[in-house]
Protein backbone atom coordinates (compact mmCIF):
# COMPACT_ATOMS: atom_id res chain seq x y z
CA UNK A 1 0.00 0.00 0.00
CA UNK A 2 1.04 3.60 -0.56
CA UNK A 3 0.09 7.10 0.51
CA UNK A 4 1.16 10.14 -1.50
CA UNK A 5 -0.03 13.76 -1.23
CA UNK A 6 0.38 16.76 -3.48
CA UNK A 7 -0.61 20.17 -2.06
CA UNK A 8 -0.65 23.30 -4.21
CA UNK A 9 -1.02 26.52 -2.20
CA UNK A 10 -0.39 30.16 -3.09
CA UNK A 11 3.15 30.04 -1.66
CA UNK A 12 4.20 26.88 -3.45
CA UNK A 13 4.01 23.13 -3.94
CA UNK A 14 4.44 20.32 -1.41
CA UNK A 15 4.66 16.67 -2.43
CA UNK A 16 4.99 13.80 0.06
CA UNK A 17 5.19 10.03 -0.31
CA UNK A 18 5.75 7.17 2.06
CA UNK A 19 8.22 4.44 1.11
CA UNK A 20 6.64 1.18 2.31
CA UNK A 21 5.77 -1.32 -0.42
CA UNK A 22 5.05 -4.48 1.54
CA UNK A 23 4.18 -5.10 5.17
CA UNK A 24 3.91 -8.23 7.25
CA UNK A 25 5.00 -9.64 10.56
CA UNK A 26 8.59 -10.01 9.36
CA UNK A 27 8.55 -8.56 5.85
CA UNK A 28 8.81 -4.83 5.27
CA UNK A 29 10.17 -3.43 2.02
CA UNK A 30 11.16 0.17 1.26
CA UNK A 31 10.99 1.68 -2.21
CA UNK A 32 11.20 5.31 -3.35
CA UNK A 33 7.87 6.52 -4.74
CA UNK A 34 8.67 10.23 -5.20
CA UNK A 35 11.20 10.99 -7.91
CA UNK A 36 12.55 14.28 -9.24
CA UNK A 37 13.27 15.03 -12.90
CA UNK A 38 14.77 18.14 -14.47
CA UNK A 39 17.61 20.58 -13.93
CA UNK A 40 17.79 23.04 -11.06
CA UNK A 41 17.31 26.60 -12.28
CA UNK A 42 15.40 25.50 -15.38
CA UNK A 43 12.77 22.93 -14.43
CA UNK A 44 11.92 20.75 -11.43
CA UNK A 45 9.32 18.01 -11.84
CA UNK A 46 8.20 15.73 -9.01
CA UNK A 47 6.49 12.45 -9.88
CA UNK A 48 4.90 10.32 -7.14
CA UNK A 49 3.47 6.86 -7.82
CA UNK A 50 0.97 4.51 -6.23
CA UNK A 51 -0.28 1.08 -7.25
CA UNK A 52 1.30 -1.90 -8.96
CA UNK A 53 5.06 -1.81 -8.49
CA UNK A 54 5.68 -3.48 -11.85
CA UNK A 55 3.50 -0.91 -13.62
CA UNK A 56 5.05 2.10 -11.87
CA UNK A 57 8.60 0.85 -12.44
CA UNK A 58 7.94 0.25 -16.14
CA UNK A 59 6.41 3.73 -16.43
CA UNK A 60 9.37 5.44 -14.76
CA UNK A 61 11.75 3.53 -17.03
CA UNK A 62 9.85 4.77 -20.09
CA UNK A 63 10.10 8.33 -18.81
CA UNK A 64 13.88 7.99 -18.58
CA UNK A 65 14.12 6.50 -22.07
CA UNK A 66 11.56 8.80 -23.70
CA UNK A 67 7.92 8.12 -24.55
CA UNK A 68 6.73 7.62 -28.12
CA UNK A 69 3.55 9.71 -28.25
CA UNK A 70 0.68 7.98 -30.08
CA UNK A 71 -0.51 10.99 -32.09
CA UNK A 72 2.79 12.43 -33.32
CA UNK A 73 4.88 9.27 -33.21
CA UNK A 74 7.69 11.38 -31.77
CA UNK A 75 9.73 10.41 -28.72
CA UNK A 76 9.24 12.98 -25.96
CA UNK A 77 10.83 13.52 -22.56
CA UNK A 78 9.64 15.19 -19.37
CA UNK A 79 12.98 17.03 -19.31
CA UNK A 80 12.19 18.85 -22.57
CA UNK A 81 8.38 19.19 -22.54
CA UNK A 82 7.31 22.83 -23.06
CA UNK A 83 4.64 22.92 -20.32
CA UNK A 84 3.63 21.04 -17.19
CA UNK A 85 0.45 19.95 -18.94
CA UNK A 86 2.57 18.31 -21.63
CA UNK A 87 4.62 16.64 -18.89
CA UNK A 88 1.40 15.18 -17.45
CA UNK A 89 0.39 13.95 -20.92
CA UNK A 90 3.77 12.25 -21.39
CA UNK A 91 3.44 10.53 -18.00
CA UNK A 92 -0.11 9.48 -18.87
CA UNK A 93 0.92 7.93 -22.17
CA UNK A 94 3.88 6.17 -20.52
CA UNK A 95 1.54 4.74 -17.88
CA UNK A 96 -1.09 3.58 -20.40
CA UNK A 97 1.57 1.96 -22.62
CA UNK A 98 3.27 0.21 -19.70
CA UNK A 99 0.03 -1.18 -18.38
CA UNK A 100 -1.00 -2.44 -21.82
CA UNK A 101 2.37 -4.12 -22.41
CA UNK A 102 2.31 -5.90 -19.05
CA UNK A 103 -1.31 -7.00 -19.50
CA UNK A 104 -0.37 -8.62 -22.81
CA UNK A 105 2.04 -10.97 -21.02
CA UNK A 106 -0.28 -12.01 -18.16
CA UNK A 107 -3.25 -14.34 -18.28
CA UNK A 108 -6.51 -12.65 -17.31
CA UNK A 109 -7.25 -15.56 -14.98
CA UNK A 110 -4.13 -14.75 -12.97
CA UNK A 111 -5.94 -11.92 -11.18
CA UNK A 112 -2.86 -9.69 -11.07
CA UNK A 113 -3.62 -6.06 -10.21
CA UNK A 114 -1.85 -3.64 -12.55
CA UNK A 115 -3.61 -0.40 -11.58
CA UNK A 116 -1.43 2.63 -10.89
CA UNK A 117 -1.81 6.39 -10.51
CA UNK A 118 0.67 9.25 -10.48
CA UNK A 119 0.95 12.75 -9.08
CA UNK A 120 2.89 15.09 -11.34
CA UNK A 121 3.89 18.50 -10.04
CA UNK A 122 6.51 21.11 -10.75
CA UNK A 123 7.65 24.26 -12.46
CA UNK A 124 9.29 25.05 -15.82
CA UNK A 125 11.42 28.18 -16.30
CA UNK A 126 10.24 29.69 -13.03
CA UNK A 127 6.52 29.55 -13.84
CA UNK A 128 4.04 29.02 -11.02
CA UNK A 129 4.02 25.36 -9.95
CA UNK A 130 1.21 23.15 -11.27
CA UNK A 131 -0.07 19.80 -10.01
CA UNK A 132 -1.79 16.98 -11.93
CA UNK A 133 -3.33 13.63 -11.07
CA UNK A 134 -2.71 11.03 -13.78
CA UNK A 135 -5.05 8.03 -13.91
CA UNK A 136 -4.26 4.51 -15.06
CA UNK A 137 -5.96 5.06 -18.42
CA UNK A 138 -3.53 7.90 -19.13
CA UNK A 139 -5.89 10.84 -18.69
CA UNK A 140 -5.24 13.58 -16.14
CA UNK A 141 -6.89 16.37 -14.14
CA UNK A 142 -5.30 19.52 -12.69
CA UNK A 143 -5.37 20.70 -9.10
CA UNK A 144 -7.34 23.91 -8.48
CA UNK A 145 -7.89 26.56 -5.82
CA UNK A 146 -11.16 25.08 -4.51
CA UNK A 147 -9.55 21.79 -3.48
CA UNK A 148 -5.81 22.45 -3.44
CA UNK A 149 -4.60 18.89 -3.01
CA UNK A 150 -4.53 15.43 -4.57
CA UNK A 151 -4.04 12.07 -2.87
CA UNK A 152 -3.18 8.66 -4.29
CA UNK A 153 -2.97 5.29 -2.60
CA UNK A 154 -4.47 4.92 0.88
CA UNK A 155 -6.72 7.99 0.96
CA UNK A 156 -9.29 7.71 3.71
CA UNK A 157 -7.33 8.13 6.93
CA UNK A 158 -5.45 11.25 5.90
CA UNK A 159 -8.23 13.03 4.03
CA UNK A 160 -10.23 14.56 6.92
CA UNK A 161 -7.37 16.74 8.15
CA UNK A 162 -6.72 18.00 4.61
CA UNK A 163 -10.38 18.89 4.16
CA UNK A 164 -10.58 20.69 7.50
CA UNK A 165 -7.27 22.54 7.57
CA UNK A 166 -5.90 23.11 4.06
CA UNK A 167 -6.91 25.95 1.75
CA UNK A 168 -5.21 27.61 -1.20
CA UNK A 169 -4.16 30.49 1.10
CA UNK A 170 -2.58 28.22 3.70
CA UNK A 171 1.09 29.16 4.09
CA UNK A 172 3.71 26.76 2.79
CA UNK A 173 4.91 26.08 6.34
CA UNK A 174 1.40 25.29 7.53
CA UNK A 175 0.83 23.08 4.49
CA UNK A 176 3.90 21.06 5.45
CA UNK A 177 2.48 20.57 8.96
CA UNK A 178 -0.94 19.58 7.63
CA UNK A 179 0.60 17.16 5.16
CA UNK A 180 2.79 15.51 7.79
CA UNK A 181 -0.20 15.16 10.12
CA UNK A 182 -2.15 13.57 7.27
CA UNK A 183 0.70 11.12 6.73
CA UNK A 184 0.94 10.47 10.48
CA UNK A 185 -2.79 9.79 10.79
CA UNK A 186 -2.63 7.33 7.91
CA UNK A 187 0.33 5.48 9.41
CA UNK A 188 -1.43 5.24 12.78
CA UNK A 189 -4.40 3.49 11.16
CA UNK A 190 -2.75 1.46 8.40
CA UNK A 191 0.48 -0.44 8.94
CA UNK A 192 0.98 -0.86 5.20
CA UNK A 193 1.95 2.84 5.02
CA UNK A 194 5.18 3.73 6.77
CA UNK A 195 8.32 5.79 7.18
CA UNK A 196 10.52 7.16 5.73
CA UNK A 197 8.59 10.00 4.06
CA UNK A 198 10.08 11.71 1.02
CA UNK A 199 9.10 15.39 0.72
CA UNK A 200 9.58 17.85 -2.15
CA UNK A 201 9.12 21.62 -1.58
CA UNK A 202 8.96 24.29 -4.29
CA UNK A 203 8.12 28.01 -4.40
CA UNK A 204 6.73 30.03 -7.34
CA UNK A 205 9.21 31.90 -9.50
CA UNK A 206 12.10 29.58 -8.74
CA UNK A 207 12.91 26.38 -10.63
CA UNK A 208 14.61 25.04 -7.54
CA UNK A 209 13.34 22.67 -4.89
CA UNK A 210 14.23 21.09 -1.59
CA UNK A 211 14.10 17.30 -1.23
CA UNK A 212 13.97 15.89 2.31
CA UNK A 213 13.69 12.38 3.72
CA UNK A 214 11.93 12.11 7.10
CA UNK A 215 12.60 8.92 9.08
CA UNK A 216 11.94 7.58 12.56
CA UNK A 217 14.91 9.56 13.91
CA UNK A 218 13.38 12.91 12.88
CA UNK A 219 12.68 14.83 16.09
CA UNK A 220 10.25 17.28 14.51
CA UNK A 221 8.08 14.55 12.99
CA UNK A 222 7.96 12.61 16.25
CA UNK A 223 7.10 15.72 18.28
CA UNK A 224 4.48 16.73 15.71
CA UNK A 225 2.61 13.44 16.12
CA UNK A 226 2.80 13.54 19.93
CA UNK A 227 1.71 17.20 20.05
CA UNK A 228 -1.23 16.54 17.74
CA UNK A 229 -2.43 13.67 19.94
CA UNK A 230 -2.23 15.89 23.04
CA UNK A 231 -4.05 18.73 21.27
CA UNK A 232 -6.86 16.40 20.22
CA UNK A 233 -7.30 15.06 23.74
CA UNK A 234 -7.36 18.62 25.13
CA UNK A 235 -9.89 19.75 22.52
CA UNK A 236 -12.12 16.78 23.32
CA UNK A 237 -11.98 17.55 27.03
CA UNK A 238 -12.95 21.21 26.40
CA UNK A 239 -16.06 20.34 24.39
CA UNK A 240 -19.19 20.38 26.63
CA UNK A 241 -20.67 16.96 27.43
CA UNK A 242 -23.58 15.83 25.23
CA UNK A 243 -27.05 16.88 26.42
CA UNK A 244 -28.57 13.50 25.61
CA UNK A 245 -29.88 11.25 28.36
CA UNK A 246 -27.41 8.54 29.23
CA UNK A 247 -28.48 5.04 30.28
Amino acid sequence: MTYCIGMLVKEGLVMMADTRTNAGIDNISIYRKLRVFGEEGRRIIGIASAGSLSTTQATIQKLHEGVVMPVSGEREYVETAPTMFRVAQIVGDALAQSRKEIESTISRSAGVQLDATFLVGGSIEGAAPRLFLVYGEGNCIECGMDTPYFQIGELKYGKPILDRMLTYRTSLGEAIKVGLLSMNSTMRSNLSVGLPIDMLLMRPGLSVATMTRIDEQDDYYRDLGDGWARALRKALAEIPPPPYQLP
